[in-house]
């Protein structure tokens, strides 16, 4: 559009050229034929001029009219592209606020994760030293118990009559022996096949399997007493990695602490252990109270036969007073019927003159 514009004033510029040279020619030669003839061009050039400058001027008014429509179509893209950004900018903020929760969750699940690295490293200096793993184990085990049972059918490092000091004693009702609970155990040839490799790892089984058995003896000689603890004692393994470990590699090493008289079980183990212990002692409970229960019913069938005999009293007061107004109804119907007679009676005056004489 901007060459045809160009285009369209210098054709006007040549015009209006061509015109002042003939105006300028016209006058120089004055009047005549070729006066005529320049005339007539002129006039030609005139009408070629106006007709140059009509066009101009539609093509002007279609430029204007062009830059109004583009200028529409502008402005709507401009809106268009306004909401388009806003909307972006929106998702945009939105997804970044996305973004940042989870940051935020990962940020705080980070520090959940380097806690939880401490504890594992205090746990392991804590089963690195003897008697810190004892101790450990020894809480463990205490808080199961405590956690099911009541406190009178357990105790902690009680004395028995050989001076030795079990890790807890469980008394079942009606029972004299207690049950021992031994919550040592030896780690030290765990974590040796933990780390042993395959040509070491058959040396270090066999080092668990001597530990454990040891340890077993150990707990039935110096627990098991007759009379005073029941057999099986419990040695309690305060791991069930542990306790997976040892059934993986060492199965025989349970049936031989089982001729020992005593019994390994794991955290999951005891507790099922335990809650046994306290169906047994509700078990035992209601048997003392069956008596006591026995009396009461026995006290409540003399009261209900007491309600029987008392109701059944009633029902015969209640036949005989039934029986006693059929007698008085019979009655009233009786004089009823013998008004009715009297009232029926026709007295003439020769019956009452009869009656007075």
């Amino acid at each position: 559009m901007t060459a045809y514009m160009i285009a369209l004033v210098a054709a006007l510029l040549l015009v209006a050229g061509a015109f002042l040279i003939l105006t300028y020619a016209i006058s120089r030669r004055g009047n005549g034929e070729e006066s005529r003839l320049l005339a007539a061009r002129l006039d030609a050039v005139a009408a070629a001029q106006n007709e140059i400058s009509g066009r101009f001027a539609q093509a002007l008014q279609g430029q204007t009219e062009l830059q109004n429509v583009l200028a529409g179509r502008l402005d709507a893209l401009g809106g268009r592209l306004g909401e388009s950004l806003t909307e972006t900018a929106s998702r945009t903020a939105e997804t970044l606020g996305g973004i940042q929760t989870r940051l935020n969750v990962i940020d705080e699940a980070q520090k959940n994760i380097t806690a939880l690295s401490g504890q594992v490293v205090n746990l392991q200096e804590i089963l690195a030293n003897k008697q810190a793993r004892g101790a450990f184990g020894q809480q463990q085990m205490e808080a199961i118990v405590a956690d099911v049972l009541p406190s009178c059918l357990y105790s902690f490092q009680a004395s028995l009559s050989n001076g030795s000091r079990p890790d807890c004693l469980i008394r079942l009702p009606n029972a004299s022996a207690a049950i021992v609970v031994d919550s040592k155990f030896p780690l030290e040839s765990f974590a040796s096949l933990r780390t042993a490799d395959d040509t070491g790892r058959r040396a270090a089984i066999a080092s668990v399997r001597t530990d454990v058995l040891k340890h077993v003896k150990d707990i039935s000689s110096k627990y098991l007493i007759a009379g005073e603890t029941q057999s099986p004692a419990i040695m309690f393994v305060p791991s069930e990695s542990i306790y997976a470990d040892l059934h993986e590699f060492c199965p025989d090493v349970f049936q031989r602490a089982l001729r020992e008289q005593v019994v390994i079980v794991s955290p999951s183990i005891l507790m099922l252990a335990v809650m046994t212990v306290q169906t047994i002692m509700k078990d035992a409970r209601m048997r003392e109270q069956a008596n006591l229960i026995q009396k009461e019913v026995g006290l409540l069938l003399q009261d209900t036969k007491r309600l029987d005999e008392r109701v059944r009293a009633l029902q015969r007061h209640f036949e005989q007073g039934s029986g006693d107004l059929r007698d008085i109804v019979i009655s009233t119907e009786k004089i009823v019927r013998q008004a009715g007679r009297i009232e029926a009676v026709d007295l003439s005056p020769a019956e009452t003159g009869r009656i007075e004489a």
